[in-house]
C-alpha cells in the first residue's frame, strides 16, 4: 500500500515559515499567541517584542510552510483584544537591505559633516 503523497501547491516566492504579526495589544501574552496561531499548525516558537521600538509585534515561526500560508490567510485582520492584526510574512532580504541603506546613510552625513567642516559651512 503505497502512501498518498500531498499535492504540490506552488507557492508565491515570500511564503516563509516566519510571520510577523503587527499592531497587536501591548498586553498580549505569548500564550495567547500560542492559542491563537497553534490553531493553524505546530509552532516553532513566538518572539514577542520587548523593546520600546519592537512593542506590539511578534513573529511565529512554524514548523511547516503550509500552516504558516494557512495562519496568514485567516489571521491577517483578525480582531484580537480591541486590536486588528497585521499579518506578514518575514522578508530577512528586505530586513538586511534596510540595514545596508541606513549604513550607508549614515556614513553619507557624516562624510557631509565633514565636508562642511572643512569648508566652514553652518548647520543654519
Amino acid at each position: 500500500m503505497a502512501m498518498a503523497a500531498k499535492p504540490q501547491v506552488k507557492l508565491p516566492p515570500d511564503v516563509n515559515r516566519i510571520l510577523f504579526v503587527k499592531n497587536l495589544n501591548y498586553k498580549i501574552r505569548g500564550e495567547d499567541l500560542y492559542d491563537l496561531f497553534g490553531k493553524y499548525g505546530a509552532i516553532r516558537q513566538i518572539r514577542l517584542g520587548n523593546e520600546a521600538k519592537t512593542r506590539g509585534t511578534a513573529f511565529v515561526v512554524y514548523e511547516d510552510v503550509m500552516d504558516a500560508k494557512n495562519a496568514f490567510d485567516h489571521l491577517n485582520g483578525f480582531h484580537l483584544q480591541e486590536r486588528y492584526l497585521v499579518v506578514l510574512y518575514h522578508q530577512p532580504a528586505k530586513q538586511a537591505l534596510k540595514v545596508a541603506n541606513a549604513a550607508e546613510l549614515a556614513k553619507r552625513e557624516e562624510d557631509l559633516k565633514a565636508l562642511k567642516k572643512k569648508h566652514n559651512i553652518g548647520d543654519d
